[in-house]
């Protein structure tokens, strides 16, 4: 199926980048410890969270809501976005179009 986009990819990686930045806890969805995460470098978790965007846009394309730390982002395919939601509450929106 995949997840359908007009945008340049590299676009929808910046903001699908920032956006799981943001969520409390995302480096659990690596299976990380939060003293583990704290370890890495700011270089590090760049990359790391550059990686989740990545897997977690590839991952919608087979599910359409991926949990991640205290938050889930979600395709809305009939909206053509990506939905970050924390606590019932969509807080940041990546356009696909």
């Amino acid at each position: 199926m995949g997840v359908k986009h007009a945008r340049e990819y590299v676009d929808i990686l910046r903001d699908l980048t920032e956006a799981v930045s943001a969520i409390p806890n995302n480096f659990t969805f690596f299976e990380m410890t939060k003293e583990e995460w704290e370890e890495l470098s700011d270089e590090e978790r760049a990359e790391a969270m550059e990686t989740l965007a990545d897997d977690v846009f590839y991952g919608l394309g087979r599910q359409p809501d991926i949990r991640v730390g205290d938050g889930a982002v979600i395709y809305a395919a009939k909206h053509h976005v990506i939905e970050v939601v924390q606590g019932g509450n969509v807080t940041q929106v990546v356009r696909l179009i």
